[in-house]
């Protein structure tokens, strides 16, 4: 997990807005991640397609919202073929 410090917890609508430019960006455009709110701050949730990608929202995120804390748990999915037979028993 990634961690970005910040001083005020989140509030349900800066759970809203993240939520929305995460859709709504044209440059993220990810409808796959949720914001879930915590205590001490906001956690993305999903899987992209590439590390570059998830470093990219992580970034326009922290850009957008540099005071809020906020913890990314965002894996990255395998999109390229499988390189060895599977073996079925």
């Amino acid at each position: 997990m990634t961690e970005q410090h910040g001083d005020a917890p989140p509030d349900e609508y800066v759970e809203a807005e993240i939520q929305r430019l995460l859709a709504e960006d044209p440059a993220i455009a990810e409808q796959g991640i949720t914001v879930v709110r915590l205590e001490r701050g906001l956690v993305l949730y999903g899987e992209v397609e590439s590390p570059h990608r998830r470093e990219e929202i992580l970034r326009r995120v922290a850009e957008r919202f540099p005071d809020v804390p906020i913890t990314s748990d965002i894996g990255v999915i395998r999109t390229q073929a499988p390189t060895q037979v599977e073996e079925l028993p």
